[in-house]
């Protein structure tokens, strides 16, 4: 996987090993607005999750990478969806939980690198991201690593009492 390593992190596949990570990500209520998640997961259900995370993106069409650091300390994911090969594109999420290396290029360096493998091994077409109208540092991210900001969804999300905008951003392989 030469082409997940970067200059100060790495991408790799989720593994087992990574319950406890992913069990306090999915469970940070702070993240729900922006990951779609409304109840609590439980362990048990992650860890079939995990059990299944082996499966190749063409059968599962999706595809959760851990972002780590070279002390193998996980910093983050970036989400892989809607995995759409006929079509030649797929969605992307990302999420730095790890709030000391944010604004510290670990995201765009991730971004890079899972754009990278995104059109060249999956020699897919384009990628897109959901960005809340509100979320300026994501905002911030994605136009830094040249994705576009190509339509608003208006009222697109329900969240605390109110209906909020979300940029559909988008990145075209030429």
């Amino acid at each position: 996987m030469l082409s997940l390593k970067g200059e100060r992190i790495y991408l790799r596949a989720i593994e087992p090993n990574d319950l406890d990570f992913l069990y306090q990500l999915e469970n940070d209520t702070s993240i729900w607005e922006i990951s779609g998640t409304t109840a609590p997961y439980a362990k048990h259900i992650l860890e079939l999750y995990l059990q299944n995370a082996y499966k190749d993106i063409y059968e599962a069409k999706q595809l959760r990478l851990c972002i780590c650091d070279f002390d193998d300390t996980v910093l983050g994911l970036v989400d892989l969806f809607d995995f759409d090969p006929a079509n030649k594109k797929v969605g992307l999420g990302i999420i730095v939980s790890e709030k000391k290396k944010r604004n510290k290029g670990v995201g765009a360096e991730a971004l890079e690198l899972a754009c990278n493998y995104v059109f060249k091994t999956l020699q897919l077409h384009q990628i897109y991201a959901n960005v809340l109208v509100d979320n300026e540092p994501s905002k911030h991210l994605f136009k830094k690593t040249g994705f576009n900001a190509v339509g608003v969804k208006k009222d697109w999300i329900f969240t605390n009492g109110k209906f909020k905008d979300e940029i559909l951003y988008q990145k075209i392989n030429n």
